[in-house]
């Protein structure tokens, strides 16, 4: 059987090994874990979307193409 990888926490930069021994992977405990979803909830993270499409209730959106 293969050892599980090592990473890098997100939040600490700890070192992790990622497998099921790890419950909180990728991060090193609930702590880092808590610390990056307040990030989230603060809005300090973020996935970029279209511009356009973040105004929902605009009746001025193009149609979509699929």
């Amino acid at each position: 059987m293969s050892q599980s990888p090592i990473i890098k926490c997100p939040t600490c930069g700890a070192p992790v090994e990622f497998g099921p021994q790890s419950p909180h992977r990728p991060f090193c405990s609930e702590r880092c874990k808590l610390i990056d979803l307040g990030a989230w909830a603060a809005e300090e993270h973020a996935i970029p979307g279209d511009p356009l499409e973040d105004e929902l209730f605009s009746g001025q959106l193009p149609p979509r193409e699929h």
